[in-house]
């Protein structure tokens, strides 16, 4: 008799162990972790901790995610709320430095704007190249992963050559791509081509509703 004959018999047979529940102390079995062997009862609580240990792992590491998210949505609403009290161009500025980089610990943030009604002094208005502009408005979403565009690294100063990952994100109005925010960090591993960009895009939708208040 083959082992599938048994499977398949037990299976048609589910109460063959009430009828013969003398085997699940008689018939023994190896232990999983130390060979002793051990009833089918024994075995069968052993894997029912295993699965319960399972679950309890599973259950910790979803806890840990939610949690996690709590916490960069908290991050995300108190960008929000600044951006919203911010009265002038420069306030908006600040906001997304200081949010990004002391909230987020993002070390590198950068963002540039194009085709502005208004046109101010700083980096933030510089000349953008066409191929950092076509870049921009072929994405779908924002960019992750490590910089391709050198221009961009540039936008980071003396630290854009130790710059390994990179998030992009464009900033639109309706459809029309105006700018570009730039987030970048030595640390090959902070933004990679795999990640979520649930959040970085809301970042992005905010800056470019502020910004469009401001610039036109």
């Amino acid at each position: 008799m083959k082992a599938s004959d048994v499977i398949e018999f037990l299976q048609a047979n589910p109460e063959f162990f009430d009828k013969n529940s003398t085997l699940l102390t008689d018939l023994t079995v190896t232990h999983p972790n130390n060979g002793q062997a051990i009833s089918l009862t024994e075995r069968q609580l052993i894997a029912l901790r295993d699965r319960i240990a399972q679950l309890e792992d599973k259950f910790a590491e979803l806890l840990a995610f939610g949690e996690e998210n709590d916490g960069i949505s908290e991050k995300v609403h108190r960008l929000g709320l600044s951006l919203l009290e911010a009265e002038d161009f420069e306030s908006i500025r600040q906001a997304i430095y200081v949010h990004l980089q002391e909230d987020f610990a993002v070390p590198h943030v950068a963002f540039r704007v194009w085709n502005s009604v208004l046109s101010r002094s700083g980096p933030e208005f510089l000349a953008v190249g066409e191929e950092v502009r076509f870049f921009t408005g072929d994405l779908n979403q924002p960019y992750c992963g490590v910089p391709t565009l050198r221009e961009v690294s540039n936008w980071f100063g003396p630290a854009g050559k130790l710059i390994r990952s990179v998030s992009l994100v464009p900033l639109r109005r309706d459809e029309q791509t105006f700018g570009l925010l730039a987030l970048g960090s030595e640390d090959p591993e902070r933004f990679y081509a795999e990640m979520g960009t649930l959040y970085v895009t809301r970042i992005g939708e905010m800056v470019s509703c502020a910004l469009r208040r401001q610039l036109g």
